[in-house]
This record gives structure tokens, sequence and C-alpha cells, in this order.
């Protein structure tokens, strides 16, 4: 359930950009979420009604971009995607990987009134 503290994460991003910029009404929000970030955009979006109430995000629509993980291989310098069943270098099989990207979440933008 820990995405509903995330989803109150994002409210608060919000409440503090409309307190900064001035806006009163967010109409979209959208967030990006990593392949191996272990969020689960269904739940954000269960649970946003709960979080956004009485914010300037009351009635904003969400939505969610989600963000493929890459990796970088040590011995042969491969950079891209790895099948999560095999959990190695698809070009030289090597085990000395390093995920590049895969695990971001944020907030991308907002659209207000």
């Amino acid at each position: 359930m820990h995405e509903l503290a995330l989803t109150q994460g994002v409210i608060d991003i919000v409440n503090s950009e409309a307190e900064k910029q001035g806006f009163k009404r967010v109409l979209e929000i959208k967030l990006r979420v990593g392949e191996y970030s272990g969020i689960v955009p269904d739940c954000l979006m269960e649970f946003f009604p709960i979080a956004a109430k009485g914010s300037a995000a009351e009635s904003a629509e969400i939505r969610v971009e989600m963000l493929p993980a890459s990796f970088e291989c040590a011995d042969c310098g491969y950079r891209g995607a790895v099948k999560r069943s095999e959990a190695c270098c698809p070009a030289c099989k090597s085990t000395a990987i390093r995920m590049t990207s895969g695990r971001e979440f944020y907030v991308e933008s907002l659209k207000v009134e």
C-alpha cells in the first residue's frame, strides 16, 4: 500500500507548486514511472481521489508514462534492455550489468488553470 504514500507525495508536490505559482486548479498530472520502480500505476490511480480530496488536484486527470529499464554491461559495453528472466547481458551473457534507468518516479508536468 505504499502507493497511497506515493500519491500523497504527488499531491504535496502539487500543493507546493500551487503555492509558489499561484494556480488554483490542476487539470492534468503527468507522471513518469520506471519499469523496475515497484510502483503499480493502477493503484496510484485508485488512491488518487483519496489523496487529492480538497487539494488543487482534486479533479485532475492522471497520465502515467511507463519508462523501460535500461542496462549497461561492464564487460562488453552493451547498453539497452535485458530480459528479466535472464538477468544477464544479451550480447555477451555477462552478469556484470548495471541498471542505468528504470527506477524513476517523478512528476513530469502539471497542466493548470
